[in-house]
């Protein structure tokens, strides 16, 4: 039998996971090549042979998305699959018409061919769009679990954006394992909150090599899923996150919707700064889309390192890289944490914007007058610190995760807008996960 050739159409992520558990080691399939989107710079590589095994000796090559149509004429294409995410829906059949029309058949692979099994205990906590506040949860519930004696190793989503070659499987217990990964700035911006709170973190490319090194730490298993992707491991528990500001985002996005739908608890957060008509509209969709599952409330508290720098001073607020991009918000924690404290004014980043910095806000022309916390390749690192060092401002307000003031050097002071968990009412997610464990016997 011909083997069906396969382009996977992806974004270093997901992309890479269906291949190990789905074409890897399958005869009948060749996969010819990876297609790169969202992410820029990550395009013109090679999955290694390291990673792609001895079927494909040397690697698989990954080209932008943009070459679909030449890539299935110049390789005889059977069978595109799709395989990245926090995308809407047009965005996804749009995709699919392009590959149907030029012949292949077009294929999603679900839980069922892609989710590992784990060993203990697993609660996944994912979102319906990037910056619900699902890593807010993850930490607390980490913490949570660490006070009832118990060891919660956290599992990232992938961000392979650099060398593939590094190690398949990487730990970070440190800022010195951070640093010395040479992580971007979006992987900070994910890992070192998790450092700050105590936890561990496990990612990497291969997830099943990924899940037997946070087994051998960890009494329970937590997903904390980026980009609004479904767990790569199968939950025993799932935690979806709703964005009480957006409640109209339930069911427009990839694989948002599907998440939601399979949810066995929805936290519908920041319930502290939407307003009662956004909180009970976001309540009824949760209703609506997965009515067998428990639904609790959550705020999303923030809190300023040194207010009184902020009041009535010229602001420049850099925010969480993510959530104002893909997430689409124009806004975060950052200009709401600089308001609340009274500045004078805010300084708009794009009078001062690097080339670079320009390009992102050609790329996502909602963003208001904020600086995302884009850093996936030195220059860019060094055009957002640039972007920063050129404008008026008399302070940074950082509501991104990350240690703005480690990462580059700025010539003025940078105060950190921090976020956290509270639980509002009844259920709590505090009692939820007990029950969980206890019948467990943990």
């Amino acid at each position: 039998m011909t083997a069906r050739r396969v382009v996977i159409l992806g974004a270093a992520g997901r992309d890479f996971h269906v291949f190990n558990t789905v074409y890897r080691d399958n005869p009948g399939y060749d996969v010819r090549a990876f297609t790169a989107t969202q992410i820029p710079e990550i395009a013109d590589r090679r999955y290694p042979t390291e990673l792609a095994g001895d079927r494909y000796p040397d690697g698989i090559a990954i080209v932008t998305e943009d070459d679909l149509e030449r890539v299935i004429a110049d390789e005889g294409i059977d069978e595109v699959a799709f395989a990245y995410s926090d995308v809407t829906h047009d965005l996804v059949m749009h995709v699919a018409s392009r590959a149907l029309a030029a012949g292949p058949d077009f294929v999603m692979h679900g839980p069922g061919s892609t989710q590992i099994s784990s060993e203990r205990p697993t609660i996944s906590i994912t979102a319906v769009r990037t910056g619900c506040g699902k890593s807010q949860i993850a930490r607390w519930l980490s913490g949570h679990l660490r006070r009832q004696g118990m060891a919660a190793a956290i599992i990232r989503h992938p961000m392979a954006y650099g060398n593939l070659r590094r190690p398949q499987v990487r730990r970070f217990g440190s800022m010195v394992d951070i640093d010395a990964a040479d992580c971007t700035a979006e992987e900070r911006e994910e890992y070192e909150p998790h450092i700050s709170a105590g936890n561990v973190v496990f990612a990497g490319v291969d997830y099943v090599a990924v899940l037997r090194a946070a087994e051998a730490e960890a009494d329970v298993v937590i997903w904390d899923g980026g980009n609004n992707d479904f767990s790569f491991v199968k939950p025993d528990l799932s935690i979806v996150v709703v964005d009480a500001l957006r409640p109209d985002h339930l069911d427009t996005h990839h694989p948002g919707e599907m998440v939601l739908r399979s949810a066995d608890v929805v936290v519908v957060n920041k319930v502290d700064a939407a307003t009662a008509e956004q909180t009970a509209t976001a309540i009824t969709g949760v209703r609506r889309l997965a009515p067998g599952a428990t639904i609790t409330r959550a705020a999303s508290p923030i809190t300023l390192s040194r207010p009184e720098m902020v009041y009535n001073k010229r602001v420049l607020v850099v925010e969480d890289g993510p959530t104002t991009t893909h997430g689409g918000m124009a806004s975060g924690a950052g200009l709401t944490a600089a308001l609340a404290a009274g500045a004078g004014s805010i300084v708009d980043p794009r009078r001062s914007a690097a080339p670079l910095i320009e390009e992102v806000y050609a790329a996502h022309p909602h963003l208001g007058p904020v600086l995302p916390a884009v850093g996936y390749f030195p220059d860019q690192i060094a055009a957002l610190a640039a972007t920063v060092n050129n404008s008026d401002a008399d302070v940074v307000v950082a509501g991104t995760p990350i240690d703005l003031a480690s990462l580059i050097k700025v010539d003025i002071p940078v105060i950190r807008a921090r976020y956290d968990f509270d639980e509002v009412g009844e259920p709590t997610v505090r009692a939820i996960v007990g029950e969980f464990l206890g019948l467990r016997s943990l």
